[in-house]
Parts: C-alpha cells; sequence; structure tokens
C-alpha cells in the first residue's frame, strides 16, 4: 500500500514570490515618439513678441444709488397705551417696578440682541433686524411672549422696536394694548397705493411702535409669498440699524402664514408651554419653520428652576 505524506508548502512572502517570477527577465520600456500629437480644446498661448491686441474701453462705471433714507415713524400722535390693562393681561408694566416677569424678559432680549448682532457681522443685513415670535398650537402663549419681549425691547436705550400683529385670522395685539382699529400689514401687501407709515402706530411707551394686522383676506398666505412682502419689510429696516421689528404670528401647524414668514425674519422663538405642548407638535412646527437659519424656543408657564433662581424681589424694598 503506497504510504501518503502531507507535502509542506514552500513559505515565501508575497514580495519573495514576486521576486523568483520576475527573475531574469528583462524588460523594456515603451518608446516615446519623438513628435507628440497637438493638445486639443486648448488655447493658443500669445507669445509676448506678437502685437498686443487693442482692448475696448470699458464704460464709465454708473454712479452708486444713494442710500435709501430710513422710514420715520409719526411722531407727532401718539396713542395711549393703557396700564391697567397691561397688568390684567399679565405683561409688563413699563414705568413699574422691575419684577419676575421683566428680568425674565430681559434675559430673553439680550440673547435676541446678541444673535441680531452675530447675525449683522455675518453679513445678514437688515433681516437680522426680524424676529419671528409663533407656537406650535393655538394658547401657548406666542402673544404673550411677543407682547411683553416688545415691551422689554422697548427698554433699550440705543434702539426701538416695532411689533406687529401677523396673526390675520385671530389679532390680538390692538386688543392687549388697548389700541384703536384700523389699516394694517395685511392691507399694505394686498393694495400699494396704502403708505405704510400711515398704518403704524406711535405709542406713548418710548420706542415703542405698533403695526396692526389690518383687514384679514382669502389669501392672506399668497400676498406673503409675493414679493411684495419683501419689499414692505426692506422699507421697514431700511436706514435704521437700532430697530428691531417683531412679528406676532399665527400659530405654526394651525394656518400657514407663520411658514411663510420664516423666509424673511433672522431669528425665530417658537414657544412651547410646559404644560400642554407635544413633542411631536414640536418638531411639526420647527420643520415648517425650517427656513429660518436661527430657532429659538422658549418654554412658557414652567413653575420649576432647578437653581431655585427668583428674579425681581432682588429689586424690592429692602427690610
Amino acid at each position: 500500500m503506497t504510504e501518503h505524506t502531507k507535502i509542506e508548502a514552500e513559505r515565501k512572502s508575497l514580495f519573495e514570490r514576486a521576486e523568483d517570477m520576475l527573475s531574469g527577465r528583462k524588460y523594456v520600456p515603451a518608446q516615446v515618439p519623438r513628435d507628440l500629437a497637438a493638445p486639443v480644446n486648448r488655447r493658443p498661448v500669445v507669445r509676448a513678441a506678437q502685437k498686443a491686441v487693442p482692448q475696448p474701453v470699458a464704460a464709465p462705471a454708473e454712479p452708486a444709488a444713494a442710500p435709501s433714507e430710513p422710514m420715520h415713524f409719526h411722531e407727532g400722535k401718539l396713542h395711549h397705551i393703557d396700564r391697567a390693562l397691561l397688568a390684567r393681561h399679565g405683561l409688563i408694566q413699563p414705568e413699574a417696578q422691575v419684577t419676575a416677569l421683566f428680568e425674565e424678559f430681559r434675559i430673553v432680549k439680550r440673547r435676541v440682541l446678541a444673535s441680531v448682532r452675530k447675525a449683522r457681522e455675518a453679513g445678514s443685513g437688515a433681516m437680522a433686524q426680524r424676529v419671528l415670535v409663533c407656537s406650535p398650537l393655538p394658547g401657548e402663549g406666542k402673544s404673550f411672549t411677543a407682547a411683553n419681549l416688545a415691551l422689554a425691547m422697548a427698554a433699550e436705550k440705543d434702539s426701538e422696536v416695532l411689533l406687529v400683529d401677523a396673526d390675520f385670522a385671530k389679532p390680538s395685539v390692538l386688543s392687549l394694548f388697548g389700541l384703536p382699529r384700523g389699516p394694517g400689514f395685511m392691507d399694505v401687501l394686498a393694495n400699494p397705493d396704502i403708505a405704510l407709515e400711515d398704518c403704524i402706530l406711535s405709542t406713548d411707551i418710548a420706542g415703542l411702535h405698533v403695526l396692526p394686522a389690518g383687514n384679514h383676506t382669502n389669501s392672506d398666505s399668497e400676498y406673503l409669498a409675493s414679493s411684495r412682502t419683501a419689499e414692505v419689510l426692506d422699507m421697514l429696516t431700511q436706514g435704521s440699524p437700532g430697530r428691531i421689528v417683531i412679528f406676532d404670528s399665527s400659530p405654526a401647524l394651525a394656518a400657514s402664514p407663520a411658514a411663510e414668514l420664516a423666509h424673511h425674519v433672522g431669528q425665530a422663538i417658537v414657544v412651547a408651554r410646559a404644560d400642554r405642548t407635544g413633542q411631536g407638535a414640536l418638531e411639526d412646527a420647527l420643520t415648517l419653520l425650517s427656513a429660518c437659519s436661527d430657532l429659538k424656543l422658549l418654554l412658557n408657564a414652567a413653575h420649576f428652576s432647578p437653581s431655585g433662581r427668583r428674579f425681581g424681589a432682588y429689586y424690592g424694598p429692602e427690610a
């Protein structure tokens, strides 16, 4: 019987086996032609010895357009804001003692103003001065937030604020402040013959102006999506770097104006109520507002602070 034994394979590395295969063979490099073909799709090089071709004389540049004049709001007629009405609605009292509410919105406005400065430095222009305030659903405090933010912003020494009621279906800014009804934002969008400055109400609170919502139409979103909107908003901020425009918009999941306005603002504040707003609604609202690059969340009706901070009492009378 034939005996079978295992044949041990020769253990060589890959390089050693390649050397064995190529050893003893002579390789000659490929011949390179003396004259190479002319390159294609390439412009001929102009030599210095060639005669220069005269270039046409450029037409004189047009003079730069003069900067647009800023829009000055009518200061002659000041509309009185009912302070007692502000108190009934739980809003900031401009001349009263500093409260916890005022201190909270001081923090909010500092964040907003810091974002405005950062956006302007990045070259976003007047859009940085526009702030959208909305909520996912009704009843979560977006008008309360917009009004208090405007009142807190009006206290700034180097800026003024314009509060625009952009909740066309259910406007509330005039009723919060006790201001008279009249033409407003939607009327200016729908009718170019209506002067924007004639619709703005200057108030007896220094630095605070209000633009009503105007008459509701069946085409609010279509007017907001038109090129007229950008023209009107540019008029509000042109030549006035210290002016902040705050839009109290409709809830994002209840009506479409908020999503349209998101294309024209530098930042948006989405108000979520601690005891009401669901995670799904909040995520859907943020998706609809994604045209705005700077989205901020504000938690309303929160009664617990992990740090135990309590603003306002520090400014009270001494014991």
